[in-house]
């Protein structure tokens, strides 16, 4: 049971708090310490009390990109802080600065309903705008990285308010600095310049179709449009975390030298391969594990989601530790078969 909670100007502190309600696994486990941050000018104070200046802190945004198979034995940070605002309008474009607290989905909503263009892939990604430049967030083709200016976070190290900008983020495939170095950084807000027009990316994993059955001509479509073709397509490929604990892709699609990929190809020609950067391929992780009969396996209440490889579930009182086994074993099968290494896209605990 919560043994207290204290408010202090600028944040609230729960002792001993539940966090199954804090991820969408929806997996039970428990804090030592959460702290709701409503206000990033409070964070030097609340740096220097004792627990949260040398034990260990966990950063938690809605709980979308994390497995907790155990219990937390320190603080669990949430940053709260709410709000949208733009910088500078200008003809072409403009620069807006998001709290870190705010909803992901929301504000790529917002942007198309302002008349800006480049976010319509990321649609109906579950999480906060503060965990988006974390895991790099990216789908249909896009990543986040392309329209971040710049990260503000609070720097453990020197105990202030930080600026990075794009390329000191080393932004990568689900990766960055701030992932990296997970005790270090607490991102506060994100500064994105947003165009008003820009190429629209429909060549990847089936948005031309989808806008062909919505009867929309795929040579034109609106950026609006493209946001309803995946949002259709995500909603019938994955498995809604209000309805059934998962944190979407639990595992990254692998990346291999291309001349090592080809030689997976002549020997499972259906592989589904794509270019990727510095002469690598992208493998389907999907294939690979459906290739391995995991999908729609369940064991108790983990699982591979029947509606997609990628995703493990919790359908109802599984725990982390199980899941986490069961991610263990597809990774085991997978390489064993394929010679192919899985790694999770979530942060597990």
């Amino acid at each position: 049971m919560i043994t207290s909670i204290v408010t202090e100007p600028g944040y609230t502190v729960v002792e001993n708090a539940p966090l199954a309600a804090r991820n969408t696994f929806r997996v039970p486990a428990r804090a030592e310490l959460l702290i709701d941050v409503h206000d990033a000018n409070a964070l030097p104070d609340l740096f220097k009390l004792g627990a949260v200046k040398t034990g260990s802190v966990l950063i938690l945004g809605e709980g979308s990109n994390v497995l907790l198979t155990r219990d937390w034995p320190g603080v669990v940070l949430c940053m709260a802080a709410r709000g949208i605002r733009v910088l500078q309008d200008r003809a072409d474009c403009a620069l807006v600065r998001v709290e870190a607290g705010e909803n992901w989905n929301d504000f790529v909503h917002w942007s198309l309903g302002r008349g800006f263009a480049g976010l319509e892939n990321l649609v109906l990604i579950p999480g906060t705008v503060g965990a988006a430049p974390i895991q790099n967030i990216g789908a249909y083709g896009v990543e986040v990285r392309e329209f971040i200016e710049t990260v503000e976070a609070f720097d453990r190290h020197s105990g202030a308010r930080v600026r990075l900008g794009n390329a000191e983020c080393a932004f990568a495939y689900r990766d960055s600095v701030f992932k990296r170095a997970p005790d270090r950084y607490f991102v506060t807000a994100v500064e994105v310049l947003l165009p008003r027009q820009r190429e629209l990316r429909l060549d990847y994993a089936g948005v031309r179709e989808e806008l062909a059955k919505m009867n929309i001509d795929s040579d034109a479509p609106s950026h609006a449009a493209v946001a309803d073709a995946v949002m259709r397509l995500r909603t019938r490929k994955l498995p809604n975390p209000m309805l059934i604990g998962n944190a979407g892709s639990f595992f990254k699609n692998p990346l291999m030298p291309a001349a090592q990929a080809d030689d997976l190809l002549r020997e499972y020609p259906q592989l589904s391969t794509w270019p990727a950067l510095d002469g690598q391929r992208k493998l389907s992780a999907a294939w690979l594990i459906e290739s391995c009969d995991f999908k729609g396996l369940r064991e108790g209440d983990a699982g591979v989601s029947s509606q997609h490889a990628l995703v493990l579930v919790n359908y109802g009182t599984a725990t982390g530790a199980q899941i986490w086994a069961l991610a263990q074993r597809i990774i085991d099968a997978v390489q064993r078969r394929f010679g192919v290494m899985l790694e999770p896209e979530p942060q597990v605990i």
